[in-house]
């Protein structure tokens, strides 16, 4: 099992789980933010404060024995549900997520399953190890299918006592509404600009401002493009030979991260053309205004393309026609013989 994620260096989290974590009693709570930015991360810090033992503490201390454990990932009264097999799960006596007690390990899911809730409820209603509280993380939580939201819907309404369930999603509104309006609903926004950009040169990343655009202002998002070579140079070159055909992906390229990619370069066109600045990519680097009608058609194609990330398509053939689409875009018209 490895250790939890690190929150310490993330300064722009220090005041906003201070204030989640001293300020707001509800046992349930939903955090809506970006997890570029660092909303997992936050959801652990809130519940390292609750479990922490030291007496008063307004921040995880680091130094008791339940900071200790939850830095290793093995607090027996707290409990993640994460999609994917993963760092997730927490208490000793919890089962693998996913899982289910007893079974066969099962392929690795972006869903949280049903099995994974039932065993999260059960595991809430034995009484806690350490005798302080127990706390029920999931992430994301609009990974939980239909069957699973109902499932976790009367634990949330009257939990045991002494449970608190911190809810994490980007977007909240992907939720069932019955399951919203048992929450409390907090919104994180994340770091300025001027932090997230302050950071990322902290962390020794070069030409961080093209870095931080490209992952829109997310800095934790702009550290793993970095780790996974990101080339200033190719990518504010990238929109003109998109729409000029000269474009090939990175070997290996994925077609959700590809489709990623342009709907990034689509999103700042029809910025551009509705008068308002780009995101993603410097204006000087985006090609000629395109017409209006197209960069909504395309905008259309590319949503619903990722409604099915997880289809088996044949890459290269959805590959060839993502491409076409994109040049489509900025071809002008054949004028008539």
């Amino acid at each position: 099992m490895t250790a939890a994620p690190d929150d310490s260096t993330l300064p722009w989290l220090a005041g906003p789980a201070h204030d989640i974590a001293t300020r707001q009693r509800g046992h349930a709570l939903l955090v809506q933010g970006s997890a570029g930015a660092g909303v997992f991360e936050l959801a652990l810090r809130v519940a390292r404060t609750w479990l922490c033992e030291t007496a008063g503490a307004d921040a995880p201390c680091g130094r008791c024995t339940a900071c200790h454990l939850l830095a290793t990932n093995s607090h027996p009264d707290f409990l993640a549900l994460l999609p994917e097999l993963g760092w997730s799960v927490g208490g000793n006596d919890a089962p693998e997520a996913g899982d289910g007690e007893g079974k066969a390990k099962r392929k690795p899911s972006k869903e949280i399953r049903i099995e994974a809730v039932r065993d999260a409820i059960a595991w809430t209603q034995k009484s806690s190890s350490r005798g302080r509280a127990k706390v029920l993380l999931l992430f994301p939580a609009d990974a939980m299918n239909l069957v699973a939201s109902n499932a976790l819907l009367k634990t949330l309404e009257e939990p045991p006592e002494g449970v608190r369930l911190l809810l994490v999603a980007e977007d909240a509104e992907r939720l069932l509404p019955t399951l919203r309006s048992r929450c409390q609903r907090l919104l994180f926004e994340g770091p300025t600009p001027a932090q997230a950009l302050a950071w990322l040169e902290g962390q020794g990343a070069a030409n961080a401002p093209v870095l931080l655009a490209a992952a829109g202002g997310q800095p934790l998002a702009a550290r793993r493009l970095a780790a996974e070579g990101f080339d200033a140079a190719a990518w504010l070159a990238l929109p003109r030979r998109i729409a000029d055909g000269r474009w090939e992906p990175p070997a290996g390229a994925t077609i959700p991260r590809l489709r990623e990619v342009l709907q990034k370069l689509c999103h700042d066109a029809m910025a551009v053309a509705a008068g308002s600045e780009p995101r993603y990519f410097p204006a000087a680097s985006l090609p000629p205004a395109a017409a209006w009608s197209k960069l909504a058609d395309w905008s259309q194609s590319l949503a619903r393309l990722a409604r099915h990330d997880e289809h088996p398509f044949n890459a290269p053939l959805i590959t060839d026609s993502l491409l076409a689409e994109a040049r489509a875009v900025w071809a002008k018209p054949r004028r008539a013989a």
